[in-house]
């Protein structure tokens, strides 16, 4: 597949090629295209990305959700966040050395069929993390003015934050990363201020240090969430580094973009914690947070008493902070799609890209007033997913392929030359009984995870992961003898 999609698709590739719109599909990206030899150009994308309001959000988990204090919660973010980073510097790696997209690349790891419901499986979380990082916002947008009955409705600051996510990931990888290369400045100055209006306000403390079973089983809940928020992006990594020349450096790239990813996350998702701690101690920050979530919390940090009205314009500012956040989301599903069934992949993927920002701004309206708990629970679940795609591609490659000289990349679309997908789904099935007896949510504890603790304890995602890795290592020899491939 080229970039000439078909012939009666000329008229949009010219459209686009006037436009300086990025065209390139699912396809392999040759060497005579691999023109972006900079390490910084990835790195500021994830860096951009996990700077944002959504990462704050998790953090304020520990205090609010889980009742960890602020050093409990910060160390939990600390070493769950090293597991979910280095996975995605990793697979990073794939992208320079291959020139293959993650969706593709799951087909040479789970097989051509497998491999392509993990790209559906991907579709559905890369929509359902843009509408909740957009829910987000609209919640923050709707705090500003209270009061006053010159609120922005929760519908408007969904339509907002798509439109912006919209306009920059039509036109692809250069212009999300024009974006993103300068979208964390504004976003680091507004958490100085909310560092300093905490310090102001008198309501951060460190919290009592609790132990026990039960602490244990908060931090393993709490912990599930941030790996499942870090180690999410591995189902995107090989997407942003595609460009790269095969000759770089692996160990540089999976090092320089694992730490670009681990240390916004680290920052923010701590000083998230810091805010949720306020709000356990002040009965005010905790109704606001109760009723619009984290844009409750930060309204209750930054508004009061700040200088005509500077907080509400940070609240503003914070807000389109989503926007970092959904570029890489939207930019993934429109791949995910062109990798799910071939005839997809005949429509550009520009196209694919409004769809998706169509589907996530109606899911995000509606779950603004209908299904948000819903919606919330059933992206926890989705998160889960992460960690047997993780397991099953690093058992794969680690133990199987062993070299990037063992992928023929002009496989990539032969049915009769990738794997089966024998070992892959017999994996992913017993992953996902894994992670029904270790998961701890509120519509579904686990025989296992009801044992840890007086709350439970969420151990889903390791579950999931060991049991399908031990899985696809015992079947996958089964499947190589009998197939061959």
């Amino acid at each position: 597949m080229t970039d000439d999609f078909s012939e009666s698709s000329s008229f949009y590739e010219k459209w686009f090629t006037q436009l300086n719109v990025e065209s390139t599909g699912i396809e392999p990206i040759d060497d005579d295209e691999k023109t972006d030899p900079s390490l910084l150009n990835p790195t500021i994308v994830w860096f951009s990305a996990n700077f944002v309001l959504s990462a704050y959000a998790i953090g304020a988990l520990g205090p609010m959700v889980y009742g960890l204090n602020f050093g409990t919660s910060c160390l939990t973010v600390i070493f769950f966040n090293i597991i979910g980073c280095i996975p995605v510097g990793y697979f990073s790696v794939f992208g320079a050395k291959l020139g293959i997209r993650q969706m593709i690349l799951s087909r040479y790891w789970m097989g051509n069929i497998t491999g392509r419901f993990f790209s559906l499986i991907n579709v559905i979380a890369c929509v359902g993390w843009c509408v909740l990082n957009t829910i987000c916002s609209a919640q923050l947008l709707n705090m500003v003015n209270s009061g006053t009955g010159h609120q922005l409705p929760l519908w408007a600051g969904c339509l907002v934050i798509i439109c912006g996510t919209v306009i920059v990931s039509f036109f692809g990888y250069t212009a999300i990363h024009q974006f993103e290369k300068w979208s964390w400045i504004p976003n680091l100055a507004i958490f100085l201020v909310i560092i300093a209006r905490l310090k102001l306000s008198g309501k951060w403390s460190n919290g009592d240090w609790t132990r026990g079973p039960t602490t244990a089983g908060n931090v393993l809940s709490f912990g599930c969430a941030v790996f499942g928020y870090s180690g999410a992006w591995a189902t995107y990594a090989s997407d942003y580094t595609v460009f790269m020349p095969r000759n770089t450096n692996s160990w540089k790239i999976a090092v320089v973009l694992s730490i670009g990813i681990y240390i916004p996350l680290c920052f923010v998702m701590m000083l998230g914690a810091a805010c949720g701690m306020g709000g356990v101690n002040d009965p005010t920050w905790a109704k606001l947070y109760e009723k619009n979530s984290i844009g409750g919390l930060t309204y209750a940090v930054l508004v009061p008493d700040s200088v005509h009205g500077f907080g509400q314009f940070c609240c503003v500012v914070l807000a389109l902070s989503t926007i970092a956040n959904n570029l890489p989301n939207m930019y993934t599903v429109s791949l995910s799609v062109q990798a799910l069934w071939s005839p997809l992949a005949r429509i550009p993927r520009p196209c694919w890209t409004i769809a998706g920002n169509g589907a996530a701004l109606a899911i995000s309206i509606l779950a603004c007033y209908f299904f948000r708990s819903f919606l919330e629970n059933f992206m926890n679940t989705i998160a889960y997913y992460g960690a047997i795609y993780i397991a099953l591609g690093l058992c794969e490659h680690l133990v199987f392929r062993k070299s990037f000289r063992n992928y023929n990349i002009e496989d990539w679309k032969d049915n009769r030359k990738l794997p089966i997908g024998i070992a892959g789904t017999a994996a992913f099935i017993v992953a996902a009984f894994g992670v029904a007896l270790g998961m701890c949510q509120t519509y579904w504890v686990g025989e296992i995870a009801r044992r840890i603790g007086k709350d439970g304890g969420d151990i889903g995602f390791e579950l999931g992961a060991a049991w399908g890795a031990l899985t696809y290592v015992v079947i996958r020899p089964i499947e190589l003898k009998y197939f061959g491939r």
